[in-house]
Order: C-alpha cells, then structure tokens, then sequence
C-alpha cells in the first residue's frame, strides 16, 4: 500500500494542541481516496536525521505549523531533506526559501506586482516615520520576514511609537484599506489547476484575516485579473509545486497585488471547496502514480 506522511507541529509546542488534529483529520479523508495510507509524524523528529522518513512514497509538510518560531531548525531540516533527496512534496528547497518573506521582492523583481516593501535587518522608528514620509500611508504595517498567521504583525499611524518591534528581519509596507472593505483572496492550485477560492475579511475594527481572530470566510469565484496574476506568479515559480495557496489583495488604486505565496503548510480550505478535495486528491494521486 502506498504510504504517505503529513509533518505536524513541533510536540512540546502547545499553542496548536487543539486545532491541528482536525486538520490532519480532514486531510486524510482526502488523501485516503487515492488508496494511500497516511501516517503523521512531527517535522521536529527529522531534523538531523531523515531516515525516520525513509520508506514513505510522498511526505507533505502541509501541517508543519511552528516553523517560523524555530527558523534555524527549520531550515536544518529542509537541508537534511534535500541532501536525503526524500519526496517531499512541495520540494523541499520551496519549503526552505518560502520560509522567508523575502521571496517577495525576488518575484517582484520578475514582474509580480507586491505593495510597495520596504525591507530592514531590524525595523526603527526612524525607518517607519521615513516610510510614512515616502508613502502617504495612513497606516503600516511592520511584521518579520519569517512569521506565519499575523505573528508579531503590528499596524501602526503616524506618530504611534514603534513598541514590541520584531526582532531581526522585518518588512514594512502601507496598509492596505481594501483588507478592511474586501477582503483578501485565496486562489488554490494542486499540480497548477486551479481548484477554488476563499475570500477572507477581518471582523470589525481589526486588520488580522486569520480564523483564529474571527476572520470570516466564503467561497467566491476570482475575476479574470486576480486569476491571472496568481497565474503569473506560479510562472515565476521554478520549481514544481503539488500545491500553492496564492493570496490577493487590492492596492489602492484597485490593482490586484500578491500579499503572499503560501507553499509551506497553507490552509486548503477544503470545507469552503464545492469539489470537497477532489482536486488535491488527484494532484496526489498523479504525483503518486508518476
């Protein structure tokens, strides 16, 4: 029988006890369908050492949550994974370099509109009163370059004190207005179909998108624009992906711009998918048949 591994959270980690079960639950019933058993195993656990991954035919980092608060080991794992050339889906040089916001600008840089960036070794008040100087923004957002879920993620307006900076790399760009009134947008791909996507608004009065801050979700059918950007983006994307999560928003002249390219351990939204996980199931199963 064909064997598949999901990477979970970090054991002595707490924070995810009660939400990544569920998730894991909902995975298998979508990953069954190919035939396939599936086994969890901590990401923690194969750091040094990937012979513990030995014998699975596919190994999907896709509940690997806590990464961003343990970089270092993260990224010794990921070159554990690589130099074991173990079949780690999405390949295991993404889960490296998707680690770091940084990315960002690297896509920028071939085309893919980003909000305007500023990137710093450590965020300053000087830093920040310059990026409101420059932009005209009404408000900004500072957040580290290696974060996950509004991690350390502050919203600031002129003239507020930069108070709890993130600590080391960070990023500083304008807040986007139309997170308040539309929303951000998930586009998901599995082996580059198109599959659904899930619009994601803050409750009122916050900026954070995320479920665990009430954010609330709904399918929706992307227009031709934001379509075609997460298109572009997945083109600028050397390496094969299994799966991207392509997250959108509107700049304030209205421009679809590219707020993230979640290839790590992204949420699928499978409950908000009308096909139920069919499309995941078959980008699996022809990975696993190729």
């Amino acid at each position: 029988m064909t064997q598949i591994a999901v990477l979970t959270p970090d054991p002595s980690d707490r924070s995810y006890i009660g939400r990544w079960p569920e998730v894991l639950e909902r995975l298998k019933a979508t990953l069954e369908r190919t035939g396939a058993a599936v086994t969890a195993t901590p990401w923690t656990d194969h750091v040094e050492d990937a012979s513990g991954q030995d014998g699975y035919d596919l190994i999907l980092p896709v509940i690997a949550w806590g990464y961003h608060r343990d970089h270092e080991r993260w990224l010794r794992a990921c070159a554990t994974w690589t130099q074991a050339r173990l079949p780690v889906a999405n390949p295991a040089e993404v889960l490296r370099w998707n680690s770091d916001k940084t990315y960002l600008g690297r896509l920028a840089e071939q085309g893919v509109p980003i909000p305007p960036t500023l990137w710093t070794d450590q965020a300053t008040q000087a830093q920040v009163d310059a990026a409101f100087h420059q932009t005209g923004a009404r408000l900004l957002i500072v957040k580290p370059t290696v974060s996950a879920g509004a991690f350390r993620t502050l919203r600031l307006s002129p003239g507020q004190p930069l108070s709890d900076a993130p600590e080391g790399p960070a990023m500083i760009q304008p807040y986007l207005k139309s997170i308040e009134t539309e929303g951000e947008t998930s586009l998901l791909f599995f082996g580059g179909r198109f599959s659904h996507a899930v619009n994601k608004r803050p409750v009122p009065g916050d900026f954070r998108i995320q479920m665990q801050f009430g954010g609330l979700y709904r399918t929706v059918t992307p227009d031709a624009e934001a379509l075609a950007l997460a298109q572009q983006v997945l083109a600028a994307i050397a390496e094969p992906l299994l799966y991207a999560r392509i997250d959108l928003a509107r700049d304030d002249d209205g421009r679809w711009v590219l707020m993230e390219a979640e290839l790590i351990e992204p949420d699928f939204y499978l409950d908000h998918d009308p096909a139920n996980g069919a499309g995941f199931a078959a980008a699996v199963g022809a990975r696993l048949d190729g």
